[in-house]
């Protein structure tokens, strides 16, 4: 038997008690002031739905497909370096439980115990993440093994040019303030331009994701270029401080895809109703990444199990109160501006959780 928490609030407090300072500072902080982080949720605060009555919703189906893989939920795991720090198993614990809910992870460059133990540890597809961390040589070997091991598709992010400085880790002495893509020695994720990514993609020869759009304009160099699935984030504010929250971005970067690429986003989604309204603006599909670390710091895998049940909850409640019976059948006419009535912050979606209260 899985954990028997009725909300993920409940699974927030059980990681919280489970895990160090570190680990603690590195999953739930952001990047100098968390602006970016904040902005994060007040973007999808700022969203209100525009509900249909009188539609027979006594049947509701949330999957979808994705890079021809049906997902029970329209929501992916994000790459996370250092799972390790949530739960012994690390990597392996996330494709588990990925794989018992039915949905596509996205493994970290950076993450333990490795790419092939991790794609060897359950069937599901995976898509593997890559910070280039040296040369031509040392991307060539990396991404035979990835195609050795059975990766579906690879995903290049493009946000982190430069280490940030999180501030959270930094006053506790917890642990380094960037784990991506910076670090000692030359900085290669600095040198990446759209001709690397070219060579990247070329080499790979399977389904391409650039993770860390931003813009319309990089989404429509990225359509010249012939990527196929463009991630929309800010690295959940823990890059660039002061970005526009992801959902304010989405908009004008499906608009500038124009139907061309699957678009992903991710940035602040804490709950089902997040998730259909990133649908609803054009998104395939969603990322989560603070959420899957607090489930893994819960209860490993039967955590984030339990996590991924209580969203599909979430998600199924309100298609049925929206009137719609498929994820697909959501377009823009369901959402609409609105003002926020709650102060962002990482645990605003849970207003009986407020910042700093913790158990």
């Amino acid at each position: 038997m899985g954990p028997d928490f009725v909300t993920n609030e409940e699974a927030i407090q059980a990681a919280r008690r489970n895990l160090d300072q570190g680990a603690w500072d590195y999953l739930t902080g952001a990047s100098e002031s968390e602006t970016t982080m904040r902005r994060n949720r007040l973007a999808f605060d700022r969203w209100a739905f525009r509900p249909r009555v009188l539609v027979d919703v006594t049947k509701v189906d949330p999957s979808t497909t994705f890079l021809g893989h049906k997902m029970r939920i329209p929501v992916m795991l994000a790459p996370i370096g250092s799972l390790q720090r949530f739960t012994p198993e690390g990597g392996v614990a996330a494709t588990r439980a990925a794989h018992e809910f039915g949905i596509i992870h996205t493994v970290s460059t950076v993450t333990e115990p490795g790419l092939e133990k991790i794609a060897q540890a359950a069937s599901n597809p995976k898509v593997f993440q890559l910070y280039v961390r040296g040369d031509w040589g040392w991307v060539k070997e990396l991404i035979g093994r990835v195609k050795q091991a059975g990766y579906v598709a690879l995903c290049l992010t493009v946000d982190t040019a430069s280490p940030s400085r999180r501030e959270r880790p930094m006053l506790h002495r917890t642990g380094p303030a960037s784990a991506t893509g910076g670090g000692r020695g030359p900085s290669y994720q600095a040198a990446l331009t759209w001709e690397t990514m070219d060579r990247i993609k070329e080499l790979a020869g399977l389904p391409f994701m650039l993770k860390g759009v931003a813009t319309a304009e990089d989404a429509a160099m990225a359509m010249e270029h012939g990527v196929e699935v463009i991630w929309v984030s800010n690295h959940g504010g823990r890059q660039l401080d002061h970005g526009l929250g992801t959902m304010d971005m989405l908009p004008e970067i499906v608009d500038a895809v124009g139907g061309k690429a699957d678009i992903v986003v991710d940035g602040g989604i804490q709950r089902g109703s997040d998730v259909l309204k990133a649908v609803a603006l054009g998104a395939k599909a969603v990322a989560i990444g603070k959420l899957q670390g607090w489930g893994l710091g819960a209860a490993g895998a039967a955590g984030l199990v339990r996590v991924l049940e209580i969203m599909e909850d979430e998600v199924v409640s309100a298609m049925a109160l929206l009137g719609v019976t498929s994820v697909d059948q959501l377009n823009r006419s369901y959402v609409c501006r609105a003002e926020p009535v709650t102060s962002p912050h990482e645990m605003s979606a849970w207003v009986n959780m407020p910042v700093g209260r913790i158990p």
